[in-house]
């Protein structure tokens, strides 16, 4: 049987089996002892020439299939034949998915006499290279967000002292779209490193999937080649807006070549423009720079005819990941370990965690309002943050059982509880609390002396506390002495003195 009746008779099964009964490729190439690269070809020149199953009466002739499925070629010349949109077949290879074989197939479906897939993407390698280097590499919608820090600096003067700062300039690049943001900060330090983040995400409106850095000391604890450590605030923020950070290679510009690009980009058209400029603020820099970065955005791309707006809402900005409800609050980690006192320093202040975690190692998220603790992974505590030096902010919850009952007594509590006993029990307290050089240090016996009325009552409390005063008793053991033994119910001796509560007077019989 000669191979092209071998062939229709293959496609003409391929194509039954494919629309009529449903199977899939690999299961059609299983039954037929054919290639699946051979299924998909003839499925692809069907879906081509517009075939389906059934195939109409007129082409029940294999000649004519044949001319439906492999036309001859065209007879026109080349310069004559339709050409295809190059910078719309590059632009459309950032779309996720898309690929040449695809493009080369609605080329073919838009033109009867289109060329080949071999001669498309030779000419497309031809038309790709002829673009700028760091235009090669295809990036797909939505996919890399690159950043850096131009090595340019634009000068800023206070206006009360006249000093001169340099100002450093944060630079952004959409991969697919060129899409470019810009900024100036006082510094490379890790709070405007994530900050200039915040704002570069709140102006393209979404973020990429990938944040491709430089290893920038703020971002990148450590620089490897192969496992480059993130910073633990950085990760923090990727996290909050649900990307991934991609530190560059050391050494490799080219893994950030799109950045490369816009710093210099930014360099000739935003910062060269403002050279004769002088600054008194911060503010009136980035207003300056944002101006400018709406007109570099708008400007057409020489090789796309496009502008890098266009080319944004066309193509990144459908791809992007929607922003979070609230941005990222800048929060920095603090590794500590918890002291004897199940508090832990942050700032020169101190703020407690659970009793039983004491001299375990935990970690501080630490923003502008609050301090949170966690242990591998999970919060153990929450604090509004304070800036009182050598203080202490305690729940009572983290405190043992035994510390949480002397934390709730106060001095004005001591002496209210005192009064409700009796006159004499709020004496003796008040004179054991002023005897003490410090009141605090007479806490342990007044609040002792309060806890017997639990076991002896009020009115015998009280009692006993009258005779302590008598015996110029001042302490817990007196009192409790007092009530075991009974004295507190019988009369007092007639000889025993009143109490003298200032011993150091000399007294009447002094003088005789």
């Amino acid at each position: 049987m000669p191979t092209e009746r071998l062939s229709m008779r293959h496609i003409r099964e391929v194509l039954r089996l494919h629309y009529s009964v449903g199977m899939s490729q690999r299961a059609i190439a299983r039954s037929l002892g054919l290639a699946q690269g051979t299924v998909s070809k003839y499925l692809n020149r069907a879906r081509r020439a517009g075939l389906t199953w059934p195939l109409r009466p007129e082409l029940d002739d294999d000649v004519r299939l044949e001319n439906r499925l492999y036309p001859p070629p065209s007879d026109r010349p080349s310069d004559e034949r339709p050409q295809p949109d190059w910078a719309l077949v590059h632009r459309e290879l950032r779309r996720p998915n898309v690929t040449l074989m695809l493009l080369w197939e609605e080329y073919c479906d838009a033109s009867s006499d289109g060329f080949s897939y071999s001669w498309f993407c030779e000419r497309y390698k031809e038309w790709a290279g002829r673009l700028k280097p760091t235009l090669r590499q295809v990036h797909v919608a939505g996919e890399k967000l690159f950043v850096d820090y131009s090595g340019h600096t634009m000068e800023v003067i206070d206006g009360l002292s006249g000093e001169v700062r340099s100002m450093q300039i944060f630079v952004a690049v959409l991969g697919a779209s060129n899409y470019t943001y810009a900024e100036a900060s006082f510094s490379q330090s890790l709070p405007d490193w994530i900050a200039s983040h915040v704002r570069a995400f709140a102006y393209f409106g979404g973020v990429a999937r990938q944040t491709v850095s430089d290893n920038l000391k703020a971002g990148i604890t450590r620089a490897c080649f192969h496992e480059p450590m993130v910073n633990r605030t950085y990760a923090d923020l990727a996290r909050h807006y649900r990307t991934a950070i991609v530190p560059a290679r050391p050494y490799r510009p080219r893994d950030k070549a799109k950045v490369e690009v816009g710093v210099q980009i930014v360099g000739r058209w935003i910062l060269a423009r403002l050279r004769n400029r002088r600054f008194f603020s911060l503010a009136a820099l980035n207003e300056a720079i944002y101006a400018l970065l709406v007109e570099l955005n708008d400007r057409p791309l020489r090789s796309w005819g496009r502008s890098r707006r266009e080319l944004f809402q066309e193509l990144d900005h459908p791809a992007l990941t929607p922003l979070p409800d609230e941005p990222y609050e800048y929060a920095e980690w603090k590794r500590c370990r918890v002291n004897l006192d199940y508090h832990v320093e942050i700032a020169k202040h101190y703020y407690s965690v659970p009793h039983n975690l004491v001299h375990q190692e935990v970690e501080a998220r630490i923003t502008q309002k609050t301090v949170e603790i966690f242990l591998r992974g999970k919060r153990v505590a929450s604090h509004l943050r304070s800036t009182l030096p050598h203080r202490p902010t305690t729940i009572p919850e983290h405190m043992p059982s035994s510390h949480r009952r002397y934390r709730d007594w106060t001095h004005e509590r001591i002496r209210s509880e005192a009064a409700k006993v009796g006159p004499d029990a709020q004496t003796l307290i008040d004179v054991i609390l002023r005897s003490r050089p410090h009141p605090e240090q007479g806490f342990r016996s007044a609040i002792g002396i309060l806890g017997l009325v639990k076991r002896y009552g009020q009115e015998r409390v009280d009692a006993a506390c009258a005779r302590a005063l008598l015996l110029n008793a001042r302490s817990y053991k007196s009192v409790a002495a007092i009530l075991k033994n009974g004295t507190d119910r019988t009369a007092p001796p007639a000889e025993e003195a009143p109490i003298l509560f200032h011993t150091n007077i000399r007294g009447r019989s002094y003088y005789n």
